[in-house]
């Protein structure tokens, strides 16, 4: 029995582990889509033409507009955010989308824009290298983080060497592999901090996460007042009254949240639970009336839609925005994305 037992909870912890894998990874599907989207911005003169057009330059620092963030290396996701938001939108026309990618992916990214305008919305690709300000002089803690030699084991080392299976659970053992994923050193995810030194000249923006869908018109956010406040959100988590600040780093392990909890601790506006629902991501048990009616749904988690590790009735709710950007893809590409929609290697299946 003792053996059963024993195999059983290997079993578990392993399932757990291959779980965390799939979640790390890069479907076959998104890199291929990006690669041939980097060879249409290299071979194809519209996939490269400016954007926004010059004569839209001035929205871009435009405070009557409504100005959303959006910081990702991953093409679909950012389409599907974009997609949802201009067409759940009442205004549409006020819309200005600032995209932020890392080098590797800012030619894809460019070149579906471009190919596949979200008009009367207004979009701008941006690489982190196209920033003057972003320089490691003046983001130090990013350049501690990613050369110190802990940290990085931490995410990319062996995540069983030296734990002690016997001791933990497997839920325990599971939130400790998700305190791991290596987004959390990422610089995309450190942009949010800096958004004032990346658009100085913008007095609010949304700022958006590529796991999410909009599904109702967001320009109110713009009419709530913060009361002095300089971040208004809503309120998911709330940080301990003391931390440990002496941490030798340990803090910046899970992202920007705990070194945000402590910035920005007694100057964010709290609002309304209904604008945003999270959990789409690890919580199978959630709602589905809940999340219809939730004006943003959140798939933060490993469980992401676009990941074969997804839930199946969480899922559609994303899907049904990709399988009508795939559409639009078809016109721009012809038989370049046709492989991809086609491949049993397409992460979700769209088409089949």
């Amino acid at each position: 029995m003792d053996k059963l037992e024993r195999e059983i909870r290997e079993s578990k912890f392993s399932e757990l582990m291959n779980k965390h894998f799939a979640a790390s990874s890069i479907p076959k599907g998104l890199y291929c889509l990006s690669l041939r989207l980097t060879d249409e911005y290299s071979s194809n003169a519209h996939a490269r033409r400016q954007l926004p057009s010059p004569e839209l330059l001035p929205v871009l620092s435009n405070n009557s507009y409504h100005h959303f963030v959006l910081s990702t290396d991953n093409i679909l996701a950012a389409s599907v955010v974009v997609t949802s938001s201009v067409r759940s939108s009442l205004k549409p026309e006020k819309i200005v989308f600032h995209i932020i990618t890392d080098k590797k992916t800012y030619a894809g990214m460019h070149a579906w824009f471009a190919l596949n305008p979200v008009s009367p919305a207004i979009v701008e690709v941006k690489g982190v290298h196209q920033f003057d300000w972003l320089t490691r002089e003046n983001v130090p803690v990013l350049e501690a983080v990613e050369n110190h030699h802990g940290i990085r084991n931490y995410y990319h080392g062996n995540h069983i060497a030296g734990a002690n299976l016997s001791d933990t659970t497997p839920r325990t053992f599971a939130s400790k592999l998700q305190a791991r994923s290596p987004k959390y050193i990422s610089l995309l995810n450190h942009l949010r901090i800096y958004l004032p030194e990346l658009f100085p000249n913008l007095d609010k923006v949304v700022f958006l996460d590529d796991d999410v869908v909009i599904q109702r018109d967001l320009s109110p956010l713009w009419e709530i007042d913060l009361r002095g406040k300089v971040n208004g959100a809503v309120e998911t988590c709330k940080g301990e009254d003391e931390w440990n600040l002496k941490s030798n780093l340990t803090m910046w392990k899970l992202g920007t949240l705990p070194p945000a909890l402590i910035a920005f601790k007694g100057h964010i506006h709290p609002i309304d639970q209904s604008w945003h629902i999270l959990g789409l991501g690890y919580q199978s048990k959630t709602n589905v009336e809940n999340v219809k009616s939730a004006a943003v749904i959140h798939y933060n988690g490993q469980s992401k839609p676009w990941l074969q590790i997804g839930f199946e009735h969480l899922r559609p709710f994303w899907t049904k925005i990709l399988v009508s950007l795939f559409q639009q893809g078809f016109l721009a590409f012809g038989k370049s994305c046709e492989k991809i929609q086609d491949s049993e290697e397409f992460p979700i299946g769209v088409g089949r």
